[in-house]
């Protein structure tokens, strides 16, 4: 008996690049002219507006029109007018320039500066550094890794007590029976 054709994983989007920010990750072409399906990865929906600049592959694109299509964000950009052209951004970064950032206010970080900052616990001792910054919907989860493996903090103030960018370190409260996922098992080796 055939089993039925397992669904194709859907492709995460990879790191941007040194000195870029990621706002949206191309997941493919919408029809026959060249528009894009955009998954966006910003909070500014103005990054998508006419006349933006934004990178793919290392090369700018302006935005000609952008528009919602069935919960997804459809893109016109420049010089991308046929199916093909579009297939070939198909899994890349839309990115910005770091410097073009709006300034935050005290106390304010984007999430892209949290990677890589010391966790510790209320004792000063560390709990590793911060991997990853997953995206749950109801609030930021921080993927906090060492060699002993892995915590999964809640984005909450009632966990996350301070936060010092300059010292690029996060003092943290360690809710009530959390515990600390072990290291993924690696499998043996074939030789």
């Amino acid at each position: 008996m055939a089993s039925a054709p397992r669904p194709r994983p859907r492709p995460q989007p990879p790191e941007p690049r040194a000195g870029y920010v990621a706002v949206g990750f191309v997941r493919g072409p919408h029809g026959l002219n060249g528009e894009l399906k955009v998954e966006p990865l910003t909070d500014h929906p103005h990054r998508f507006q006419a006349g933006a600049t934004l990178q793919a592959g290392g090369r700018p694109y302006t935005v000609r029109a952008s528009r919602m299509h069935q919960k997804t964000l459809l893109l016109q950009i420049d010089g991308i007018g046929t199916r093909a052209q579009a297939e070939a951004l198909r899994d890349l970064l839309l990115e910005v320039p770091e410097t073009e950032l709006p300034v935050l206010g005290e106390g304010e970080y984007y999430r892209y500066q949290l990677i890589g900052i010391e966790v510790v616990g209320g004792d000063g001792q560390s709990l590793g550094r911060i991997e990853e910054v997953l995206d749950t919907g109801a609030n930021d989860v921080y993927a906090v890794r060492n060699a002993e493996g892995e915590l999964l903090l809640p984005a909450i103030d009632t966990v996350v007590k301070q936060v010092d960018m300059a010292a690029g370190r996060m003092v943290v409260e360690l809710p009530a029976g959390l515990e600390r996922r072990p290291p993924p098992k690696r499998a043996p080796g074939r030789g």
